[in-house]
């Protein structure tokens, strides 16, 4: 067990104090509840002064102070940043751009991901680092490096063209096999030896998409190689400690295909900031924690939020009144089992001294600090919501392969976001309260009723199988526009679009016509649409909506499909959020799809099961007083009282959690 109850605390920086901090440093964690911490994430150069000199003093004296105070620690190989000293030795594991510029040392990750240095270096400090504390009564858990691939996920040096050589000669065995899947007889680009391929680098025209989607591939297989190689490092020394690395699950990180992270972490963790400019990021932090939760398959942990501004936005404010509060419970009622911060004490110098903290620089007579201890308090009051699951009737089909062939330049489109298109579907159902599960094409879909499958873009045989075989087996089925058009390979799908799904969907689309910038066309329902319209043609297929404007006037825009036994809806277009909101409801309704619970508008429901009880969180964004009927035989677990009549009151900017027993 990490922690007691839900895990709180943050990423503890100690060694940018003096030591007689360090004392009030761990009364204060107390004080605020905490009981678990990250360590050493960035102390390599003090760790190892010089190329195998090791100074472990400050490291020993640290944990035993948190373990003096009953405090965990997440005890981190320091590999994100590698020390001056290594550079001057090794210039040659530096990364290089995609315009060839060599970049210098001097911030964090600014290492090459195939450098044999550099992989040499890590895993001796992390065997060292399990030698020496694998039985340490502190550490609880390994965090591994640190934030993968956030500054350094593709390099462009001989090296990283070295390796990338290796990993396509895994994956295609022969050149004929590459050249094949690549479609190198386009623009004369056969390859007639391996050592002609090369990392997709600034050139002067577009690259071919099939080589840049395989470099994404190889580029987050080769990151996490050197997450499992340190893994392995540390489970030789203490076998029985779980090992995390922090994903990035937000809107301004797309490198790594978590999919494949996910199952090799023995607890999931992720880092989650919101945009300063979403004016509803509640529905950022919902989003992620239920694509977090569904990677990892259950509860997860919150490694890293802000308690306030960060310092990395162009324009960077400080969190309003109960903010703080709403958006850690927000993360609990999406499965987080533990909460924490970047960072515990808020620097005075460095790179991100400007960065809110659990401590911040005007210390505890300040709002923070008020709100961090009483968040200390609601965890504890809530230890009994850990390690419980989070049912879900609905499946919204996420792919980083299909995200990022979809963002390729030379798409008919370069308006249409990825990201931007599965929210505008997951926002209507996170608005109705329906609880909603994240799936990879190729996942077990049984359990559901309704799947949707916004953006995409590029599925494989098997996916797509997967997809269509779930609607004939009685299920319902959404896809969105461009949706099935390639596969694997970056291949157009011959015969009409949606390609892959065009028989399921009982329809075909033989041209493309995406809408320009603020370009909308009507709709017969009477909203409108805009970014997409195509010439679909029923091919057994009803049409549920059709355009009423445009140069597609009459042509269908939305149409519905018996498939089987089951049923699948074609969204050809892109409604506005009323008329997409009132579609999805209708869909939801035929699929048989309830939300958690009837709320008030601006009232978040979500709910998690226990084995004796449901935990129903109750967060009011809105501005109005709302009351939500619940079961009799309910009380409220931040305030243990019970509830009469049925009914819980939720104030304005509040969260009430109810226990309902079985």
């Amino acid at each position: 067990m990490i922690a007691e109850g839900i895990a709180y605390g943050g990423d503890y920086n100690p060694e940018q104090w003096p030591e007689e901090v360090w004392a009030e440093d761990v009364r204060l964690m107390r004080e605020a509840g905490v009981n678990m911490v990250s360590v050493n994430i960035f102390a390599w150069a003090l760790l190892e002064p010089s190329e195998g000199e090791y100074d472990f003093a400050r490291l020993d004296r640290i944990l035993a102070l948190l373990h003096d105070n009953g405090i965990a620690a997440d005890l981190a190989t320091p590999t994100a940043a590698p020390p001056a000293w290594f550079f001057r030795k090794h210039p040659q594991a530096l990364p290089v751009d995609k315009d060839g510029r060599g970049l210098s040392y001097g911030s964090r990750q600014t290492f090459c991901p195939s450098s044999p240095a550099y992989r040499e270096a890590a895993l001796r400090i992390a065997r060292v680092l399990g030698e020496r504390y694998a039985d340490h009564p502190a550490v609880v858990m390994w965090h591994i490096h640190n934030e993968y691939g956030c500054h350094n996920a593709e390099c462009y040096c001989d090296v990283s063209a070295e390796a990338f050589r290796g990993w396509l000669r895994d994956k295609y065995e022969d050149l004929a096999a590459l050249n094949d899947a690549w479609g190198t007889t386009f623009w004369s680009q056969w390859y007639y030896d391996w050592d002609e391929i090369i990392p997709p680098r600034a050139t002067g025209a577009v690259p071919n998409p099939a080589h840049q989607l395989d470099w994404r591939r190889f580029c987050s297989d080769e990151l996490l190689s050197l997450y499992k190689a340190e893994r392995e490092a540390l489970r030789e020394a203490a076998p029985s400690v779980p090992a995390t690395t922090n994903f990035m699950v937000m809107y301004n990180f797309d490198a790594l295909d978590y999919w494949r992270w996910a199952p090799e972490l023995d607890l999931v963790s992720n880092d989650h900031y919101l945009r300063s400019t979403d004016p509803e990021s509640e529905i950022d932090i919902a989003l992620s924690g239920d694509l977090v939760r569904s990677l990892a398959g259950g509860p997860w942990l919150l490694m890293e939020h802000s308690t306030g501004a960060v310092n990395w936005q162009p324009v960077n404010r400080a969190k309003t009144s109960g903010e703080l509060r709403r958006n850690a419970l927000a993360h609990v009622a999406r499965g987080a089992d533990g909460i924490a911060y970047f960072q515990w004490r808020a620097a005075k110098a460095g790179a991100e001294q400007w960065h809110s903290a659990m401590l911040p620089h005007a210390g505890t007579d300040s709002r923070i600090w008020r709100d961090v201890v009483a968040l200390g308090a609601d965890l504890k009051a809530l230890a009994e919501v850990r390690g419980s699951t989070s049912p879900a009737s609905v499946a919204v089909v996420w792919d980083w392969n299909a995200r990022w062939a979809l963002e390729l330049p030379s798409q008919p489109s370069e308006s249409v976001r990825y990201l931007d298109v599965v929210r505008s579907w997951y926002e209507p159902l996170w608005r109705s309260g329906v609880a909603v599960d994240f799936v990879h094409p190729s996942a077990d879909l049984s359990q559901y009723r309704l799947v949707l499958a916004p953006a995409l873009y590029l599925v494989d045989d098997d996916g797509a199988e997967n997809l269509t075989g779930f609607a004939s087996g009685g299920g319902t089925l959404v896809v969105g526009f461009h949706s099935g058009a390639v596969d694997a390979n970056c291949h157009v799908r011959l015969g009409g679009y949606p390609g892959a799904f065009r028989e399921a969907l009982g329809v075909s689309t033989d041209e493309l016509f995406p809408l320009l910038p603020g370009e909308t066309v009507a709709l017969d329902s009477g909203g409108t649409a805009s970014l997409w319209t195509e010439r679909v043609r029923l091919a057994g297929a009803e049409a549920v909506t059709s355009y009423t404007s445009g140069p597609l006037t009459g042509v269908p825009a939305v149409t519905r499909h018996p498939h089987g036994e089951g049923t699948a809806w074609y969204l050809a277009t892109h409604p506005d959020p009323e008329t997409l909101a009132a579609l999805l409801d209708r869909i939801r309704a035929e699929a048989g799809v309830e939300p958690v619970r009837e709320t008030a508008e601006g009232v978040e429901a979500v709910l998690r099961r226990g084995g004796d009880a449901d935990y129903l969180f109750l967060i009011n964004h809105g501005e109005r007083e709302a009351e939500v009927r619940v079961t009799t035989r309910a009380t409220e677990l931040l305030s243990g009282r019970g509830i009469d009549g049925g009914r819980v009151t939720v104030a304005p900017g509040d969260v009430v959690v109810v226990r309902e027993a079985h």
